[in-house]
């Protein structure tokens, strides 16, 4: 399915060595993500160089910006296919992985597809706020999520599950800085602090920022507001 030799350049491009059973795992994730996407839609990205460069490759900058613990907890938001958690196990297989998304189709798929990859991933069907406000509040050392909402709303979806000390990274295009310049008093009142904007290109030139939040302290229980609210009136 996929180029395994150009999919190992391109994580070599940033620093990550793929042995021959990472690059066959993604191999069958690509092959399992195209045939399932004929039945359930889950990418408009199907073609397999660009599934390496613009999912898995993008996934995998999470890794450059982020020092994620030894054993470390990752929840992914909204995650939809699986990205970016997924592609970070195949690397990082000691993290401890949630995958949360509000579409049980989604989570069908993924359920699937950890299985398929060896991966003893924990899958939830509920929505972001949903879990804020429940048992995985402020139980991570990182949460993340890609391409799901602007930094405003996406930042009440993901901080409350994030542990004091840990991070939330949100992996953005081009407007990250912007974003999260915007979602600054928000960010506070949630208690994070920005930390960095890691900035990275695609092969193709597109322009990828990864706004890296610091939890500095335990986020007001009033946090996460209902969805309605978090969309209508973001902090």
């Amino acid at each position: 399915m996929i180029d395994r030799e150009q999919m190992q350049m391109l994580a070599a491009g940033i620093g990550i060595d793929l042995d021959a059973g990472q690059l066959a795992a993604f191999d069958s994730y690509a092959q399992f993500l195209v045939e399932y996407n004929e039945k359930v839609n889950l990418t408009a990205i199907t073609d397999p160089a660009e599934i390496c460069e613009k999912h898995f490759l993008d996934s995998l900058l999470l890794l450059k910006a982020v020092d994620l613990p030894k054993g470390g907890s990752l929840v992914d938001v909204g995650t939809g296919a699986g990205f970016p958690a997924v592609p970070v196990k195949i690397v990082r297989p000691d993290l401890a992985v949630t995958l949360l998304d509000g579409l049980n189709k989604r989570i069908v798929f993924l359920e699937q597809l950890s299985a398929k990859l060896g991966q003893e991933n924990r899958t939830i069907h509920a929505r972001a706020e949903e879990a804020g406000r429940g048992d995985l509040r402020e139980m991570y050392d990182c949460a993340t999520a890609r391409a799901v909402a602007d930094l405003r709303v996406l930042s009440e979806y993901c901080l409350p599950l994030v542990k004091v000390g840990g991070v939330f990274a949100a992996l953005k295009g081009p407007t990250g800085r912007d974003e999260a310049r915007a979602a600054g008093k928000g960010i506070e009142l949630l208690g994070g602090r920005v930390e960095a904007i890691r900035e990275y290109s695609l092969p193709d030139g597109s322009r990828r920022e990864i706004v890296v939040v610091r939890k500095v302290k335990a986020t007001p229980a009033k946090y996460p507001r209902h969805g309605g609210k978090i969309q209508k009136q973001p902090l």
